[in-house]
């Protein structure tokens, strides 16, 4: 009986791994030269602490279970509430702002695609504590840096939702009437829109008001301020949003849609939000999804403002092109009598350089011809007359040049490189 992989996952073999780390670590070397510090939460947590940020409705999309102790609990469909939970856990008494990131696994259980799965890896940050547009510049910045890092150019639209929720605070103090109007916004159902928001008794003119607002759009982000500015006056709101912008031209961040229309359809998202889009991944072209939201409140912390981001790692790698550098290779070739001299000359360099030795019995032949298979750019013979002589002979595999060179060459020559 053969087992299969479970749908939804995938296995990673040593090529597209490698492909993978290089992009991991270009993503690391640029998030830590920001000053974030990596978090690692929980693979399973407690239901309650997804079900209080997403509703109920979540649950049909979860890896939920019961525990032996009859407790109600789920592998982790995203890592931001995760992230919360910890702050108020652990990190309340941290100088503000906080900067964290994570790179980590996490389950849904949805219909797979192409670039969806079941199991699937997000790269994030949150930087939690100030409301200040510097916040969202920053965190705006810092993800278009990572992007461009592994040479993928990514189309970014940014909103303010703070603009919409004024109107809609003049049509209900009540959250989850103003959650389902946002919904509708988020899904462009346009229509429904108008229908609920007739139910509701909502004037004409503010309807329109909503609707000026959630159509405009437009590379001049400035432009389509004084738009909003002209629909719903000098908010401070549009000042906050405007200085923003001002901040992202100093990071050189100029290429950008502004979209109020832009919702996240998330509930908890209170300000700035944007989105970055890449071509060559169909319907799933989001790459990258944030803004500034409140949770802490939600998991007993207090009113505290943060400004984060997800990056989708398993839509990146669909379409990234980092080249992977290869470590050079020598496979040591050694004889019978030999073979424990190979392992002691392996042990000397492999601080220096990948060593691959026999452990099949090859002969002579069979180690060669095994070099040649598994592209290695050195052999490194170990018979008896290098070891009298104590000159090794190497031969590049690639010109055929051959050379004898003491142990303390050899680990001179690639340390070196």
């Amino acid at each position: 009986m053969t087992i299969s992989k479970p749908r939804g996952t995938r296995d990673f073999l040593p090529e597209e791994m490698a492909r993978r780390r290089a992009v991991e670590f270009k993503l690391r070397e640029v998030i830590q030269k920001w000053g974030y510090g990596e978090v690692v939460t929980p693979t399973f947590e407690e239901l309650e602490l997804f079900t209080l940020k997403s509703g109920q409705g979540i649950i049909g999309e979860l890896y939920n279970f019961t525990d032996k102790g009859d407790r109600e609990m789920t592998l982790r469909p995203e890592l931001t509430a995760p992230v919360m939970r910890a702050y108020v856990n652990e990190m309340q008494s941290f100088s503000r702002p906080i900067k964290l990131f994570y790179f980590e696994n996490c389950f849904r259980y949805e219909r797979p695609q192409k670039g969806r799965y079941r199991e699937f890896w997000q790269f994030g940050a949150e930087l939690i504590g100030s409301s200040k547009p510097e916040a969202d510049a920053e965190v705006i910045a810092l993800a278009m840096t990572m992007i461009e890092s592994v040479g993928i150019k990514g189309d970014l639209n940014i909103g303010n939702l703070s603009i919409l929720r004024c109107l809609l605070a003049q049509i209900t103090t009540e959250s989850a009437v103003a959650d389902q109007i946002m919904r509708y916004i988020d899904k462009k159902e346009y229509e429904n829109l108008d229908s609920y928001l007739g139910e509701l008794s909502v004037s004409a003119e503010l309807i329109e008001k909503i609707h000026k607002i959630i159509s405009l759009s437009g590379k001049d982000g400035f432009a389509a301020a004084k738009s909003a500015r002209e629909v719903v006056g000098d908010l401070p709101e549009l000042d906050a949003f405007e200085k923003t912008l001002t901040l992202l031209t100093a990071y050189g961040v100029t290429d950008y849609t502004v979209n109020f229309g832009v919702a996240r359809g998330l509930d908890y998202y209170t300000g700035i939000v944007f989105e970055v889009y890449a071509d060559g991944l169909g319907a799933q072209k989001q790459i990258c999804g944030g803004g500034s939201y409140k949770l802490i409140s939600l998991f007993g912390g207090g009113d505290v403002v943060s400004t984060g981001f997800g990056i989708g790692f398993d839509r990146i790698m669909e379409i990234c092109e980092l080249p992977v550098e290869k470590p050079e290779t020598i496979v040591l070739i050694t004889k019978p009598e030999t073979q424990t001299n190979g392992i002691e000359i392996a042990n000397e360099l492999r601080p220096y350089v990948s060593v691959l030795t026999d452990i099949m019995g090859r002969n002579f032949k069979a180690q060669m011809e095994y070099a040649n298979t598994v592209g290695a750019e050195y052999v490194l013979i170990v018979g008896e007359k290098e070891l009298e002589s104590g000159l090794l002979s190497l031969k590049d595999m690639k010109s055929g040049e051959q050379v004898s060179l003491s142990l303390e060459d050899l680990i001179l020559k690639f340390k070196k490189e």
